[in-house]
């Protein structure tokens, strides 16, 4: 199931709408027509239609300054040499999705710092033209004026916000980059993960009495921690292996000519989910399981692995670097990655070969 929409790009960068980010925009849209006047909201504004427009236009400026925090961490990411997959946008904001976090604690605080900047930025410009129109024009009480400080206001707390020392947030990373700069990478990100966790957990507990939406935030840190902790040590794990140490040499194919039914007990023969498809000594594709999916049971008699393989093959050298097979495998969401040299099929490294790597050297 697609979880995300692309709605188009910026500095080249992919951006997405996961399907969390629609289902909520309408939610915080409610809540910005409904909260009193002296938080901000739009409770009082006649007539009706006018009130939930307003409430609607926070909601979109509010995810569009998001998007351009997380703008800020890439622009900066991409001057200093990463690769930036995409931009989501998802329930409790943004995530700009990296081919790798430079481990130099310099240029990791500079990205770190990069985006609650630019949130800042725009904060304390909305509040001073906020201020300055209130004072020159003399009408504070105007809708639209309220709709500018509430944006504002809300870019200076999530700038606040995200520089707190809880990893995975932005000031988790300077912390954990000013770590690094006297300890080993991987025991700065396991310290500042642990930081991270306890104060999820502090605002979990706070959450729970005060607000769901503190204990909801609070579970997303503690996630997001724990998975970044689990990634970079595996990171470092790999650092020096090659494709060539993972590779399992002895693979079964499939012909072209095969039909869906026979690759089906091929599968309940070998326990393998995916098989390149070869043709003499020529590599045509890959079909997987996901592929026998989509064809009906009774049709599958009828229908050759020709016709269902995948014929743009991610491939990869023996002499290629171990992590980087796993950041492919994750980055298109495959199983399997087939090795190649010379234009010959010399192997296969699967999702497993690599987990069952990490698990020896750990």
């Amino acid at each position: 199931m697609k979880t995300s929409i692309q709605i188009g790009k910026i500095m080249g960068i992919p951006i997405r709408l996961h399907i969390t980010f629609l289902l909520i925009l309408p939610v915080f849209a409610w809540i910005f027509a409904t909260n009193e006047k002296e938080f901000g909201g739009f409770n009082d504004v006649q007539p009706e239609l006018l009130r939930y427009s307003l409430g609607m236009a926070a909601s979109v400026l509010l995810f569009t300054c998001v998007l351009l925090h997380e703008l800020g961490h890439s622009y900066v990411a991409k001057k200093h040499g990463s690769e930036i997959n995409n931009i989501t946008l998802f329930l409790f904001g943004g995530v700009s999705s990296m081919e790798d976090i430079p481990k130099d604690p310099k240029t990791e605080i500079k990205m770190a710092v990069a985006g609650p900047a630019v949130s800042l930025l725009i904060g304390s410009v909305l509040l001073i033209i906020y201020e300055i129109i209130k004072q020159e024009l003399l009408f504070s009480d105007s809708s639209y004026l309220r709709l500018v400080w509430l944006i504002g206001y809300i870019n200076i707390v999530l700038g606040i916000f995200n520089l707190l020392p809880a990893f995975p947030m932005d000031g988790g990373r300077v912390l954990r980059a000013w770590l690094a700069g006297r300890m080993p990478y991987i025991k700065a990100t396991q310290a500042a993960a642990g930081i991270g966790k306890m104060f999820a957990i502090f605002m979990g507990v706070f959450g729970f009495f005060y607000s769901i939406w503190l204990t909801l935030i609070a579970f997303f840190i503690y996630i997001g921690a724990s998975e970044e902790e689990k990634s970079t040590e595996v990171s470092v794990i790999l650092e020096g292996m090659k494709v060539k140490d993972l590779i399992s040499k002895d693979v079964v194919t499939v012909s072209p000519n095969t039909t869906v039914e026979e690759l089906v007990d091929m599968m309940f023969k070998y326990k393998h989910m995916g098989y390149p498809v070869v043709d003499g000594s020529n590599v045509k594709g890959i079909v997987t399981f996901t592929d026998v999916q989509k064809i009906p049971k009774e049709d599958r008699k009828n229908v050759l692995v020709s016709q269902i393989m995948t014929k743009d093959l991610i491939t990869a050298r023996e002499d290629d670097e171990a992590i980087m097979i796993l950041k492919l495998l994750t980055k298109n969401n495959i199983g399997r990655i087939l090795v190649i040299n010379d234009e010959k099929m010399i192997g296969i490294v699967s999702r497993t070969d690599v987990l069952r790597a990490v698990q020896l050297l750990e």
